[in-house]
């Protein structure tokens, strides 16, 4: 009896070191692979932080003109690889209904980036809208701006166009042209078009908050007839490597424009780009252009430069 208690005791206490001994190994080998698993996990934690997509505000915004070339303006800096583009208009800084939405629901609306690279937004009434330049300037007083124009008297034709095509879609009538820009055979100045292509007076607006440095001018009509030497002054601008080429256009004769090409794809704009103009009369587009002439003057001394306008 005194025997079997003996042995049994004996087989405990093996059982007993063996046990503490598998734990002791257990710990060891559990904490080297933690220890591991950490230092690989923080590795790749450091490595992966550095190609992390996120959206981010924008460094740049095409603040107009309305019907001046933003669209091809965005679409063509889009060709750049360091340049990612909010596909849609946005009007932040113009739409109180949206700016009250705050900074986080406008930032929702960017594209994911990488870092390093250049969020891009455009929204053509912000240049006419009172309230967008202390807007923006509170968001980011760096943030870089492109103004791109054209001439104002095309510009404003082509205004009455698209409002024309809308209202004829929809349905609903809407004065001849040069019903709204005459008033007793005089221009009206009360046209809200009319208004949108006096460029100096908006422009006097944002100077009083930007310096003219910060706010690059990109001729439209040249962008329309050849748009690489347009792109490579707003590549200079927006401090961005060249890697756009007079490889990324061709002339789309159909069309009557250039369409773009990258990655061995082609893009054009859509069908409401390059629309023909609604009518108006010879006489009335004289007396636009000499209308124009003075504020055309007030701009070109603004900006520096002039532009072969009507």
């Amino acid at each position: 009896m005194l025997w079997t208690v003996l042995l049994a005791l004996l087989v405990l206490l093996l059982l007993q070191t063996q046990l503490s001994v598998c734990l002791r190994e257990l710990r060891s080998g559990g904490s080297g692979s933690v220890a591991h698993s950490s230092s690989s996990s923080s590795s790749s934690s450091s490595s992966s932080s550095h190609n992390v997509t996120q959206q981010r505000l924008p460094g740049a915004i095409i603040i107009g003109v309305r019907k001046g070339g933003t669209r091809a303006l965005l679409e063509m800096l889009n060709l750049h690889p360091d340049v990612e583009v909010a596909k849609a208009e946005v009007h932040y800084f113009n739409i109180e209904e949206h700016y009250r939405r705050g900074l986080a629901w406008y930032r929702a609306q960017m594209p994911f980036t990488l870092p390093g690279q250049l969020t891009v937004e455009k929204t053509p009434g912000y240049f006419a809208a009172p309230l967008v330049p202390s807007r923006l300037w509170d968001m980011n007083p760096a943030v870089r701006l492109l103004l791109i124009v054209r001439d104002p008297a095309e510009r404003l034709v082509s205004d009455y166009t698209q409002v024309l095509h809308n209202r004829l879609t929809r349905h609903k009538p809407y004065q001849p042209l040069d019903e709204l820009l005459l008033h007793k055979g005089h221009i009206n100045p009360e046209y809200k078009a009319l208004q949108r292509s006096l460029y100096h007076q908006h422009l006097a607006r944002w100077l009083e908050v930007f310096p003219r440095e910060q706010i690059h001018v990109v001729d439209g009509d040249a962008l329309i007839r050849d748009p690489f030497p347009e792109l490579r002054k707003a590549e200079r601008f927006l401090d961005l490597p060249p890697r756009i080429s007079p490889d990324n256009f061709y002339y789309n004769t159909t069309k009557g424009f250039y369409c773009l090409l990258s990655a061995g794809h082609d893009k054009c704009l859509d069908e409401s780009k390059g629309r023909p103009h609604a009518p108006l009369s010879t006489q009335a587009f004289k007396k636009l252009c000499r209308y124009f002439r003075k504020p055309n003057k007030l701009f070109f001394e603004m900006v520096g430069r002039s532009f072969s306008w009507c």
